[in-house]
């Protein structure tokens, strides 16, 4: 059982939702859907989709005393998609779900609504009282995971430390197991130009990624530093199963030019798996009809193959 929490109802949230009804029904996925009835019902109109789809799953609804704009920042919308996000979260604590797939919410809105919390990641970690949590790119064959993500180029490049690629490669295994991947190939990318050239275009390789790949080698499959413009290339041919990318951009870049639309972010570490589409609510074109729902679509489909397997191998880890 899928949860699917509609996002922003502002946003492009349930109408990507709405869109990849239709395939997900007929692949017999069971769903429950967290979000504003009537604002879904509303796009389901527009699209011209039988109201009848939703004999064919479960509705929590959040109710609002407001009639919801496409389009808009407001605390309302802010609101609803903060009680969507707690109500799914309680399902699947309760083992009402196995899996979260989250539609885009709007930071400003829920700090409006009183949100002590800027994003998905941050809620559902205070909500769930987990000891970590890290994110995971996965775009047809490849993975990616992060040792930063929101810093600055110039601090990013500061946190490259023996310490974090250290923890962040157990991280990488430890995620890898979690979705059913044991003895995962892990290749940790370089930061500099070609890996450094033996320090000639910067010493990171050689004074903090790589003394950290060789003090996990022993026990984990990792592997690097590897030059950045290739190793993303080698991971989406099968020669890796995830790759460190170093800082946000490096592992972004790989993934959206790769195949922008069918990037999914995953949420490791929570109870349950967490997955998302990998962009924002689209105010300018929300309420429209004109949305693209592939990466929607692959969000729902990637919690439907990992949610039971996770779950599992959560309580064992």
């Amino acid at each position: 059982m899928i949860g699917v929490t509609l996002g922003d109802p502002s946003g492009i949230g349930p109408e990507i939702t709405a869109k990849s009804l239709p395939e997900l029904i007929k692949r017999n996925i069971k769903l429950t859907l967290f979000g504003n009835r009537d604002n879904f019902v509303e796009m389901l109109n527009l699209l011209n989709i039988n109201n009848d789809i939703l004999d064919k799953l479960d509705f929590i609804n959040i109710q609002s005393d407001e009639k919801i704009e496409y389009g808009k920042i407001n605390k309302n919308s802010g609101s609803i998609a903060i009680k969507s996000i707690e109500k799914a979260v309680e399902y699947a604590l309760n083992n009402k779900i196995d899996a979260i797939a989250t539609a885009p919410i709007n930071k400003e809105a829920i700090i409006m609504a009183g949100s002590k919390y800027i994003d998905h990641t941050s809620m559902l970690k205070e909500l769930t009282k987990s000891k970590f949590t890290t994110t995971i790119f996965e775009v047809n064959d490849l993975r990616i995971t992060f040792l930063s993500k929101h810093l600055s180029l110039y601090n990013a490049i500061k946190y490259v430390t023996k310490e974090n690629v250290f923890n962040a490669i157990v991280l990488a295994d430890k995620s890898l197991k979690l979705l059913g991947i044991k003895n995962g190939r892990i290749a940790v990318a370089a930061l500099n130009p070609h890996g450094g050239e033996n320090g000639l275009f910067g010493s990171e390789e050689i004074n903090e990624i790589k003394p950290a790949i060789d003090s996990l080698k022993n026990k984990i499959n990792v592997y690097g530093p590897i030059p950045a413009d290739s190793v993303f290339y080698y991971a989406s041919q099968g020669k890796y199963d995830i790759v460190l990318s170093l800082y946000h951009d490096q592992g972004h870049i790989a993934a959206k030019t790769y195949d922008f639309n069918n990037t999914v972010s995953m949420n490791i570490g929570l109870p349950f798996l967490r997955t998302s589409v990998d962009h924002g609510t689209a105010f300018d074109i929300a309420g429209r009809g004109i949305t693209e729902n592939k990466s929607m679509l692959e969000a729902m489909l990637k919690a439907d193959k990992y949610g039971n397997q996770y779950r599992k191998n959560y309580i064992n880890l």
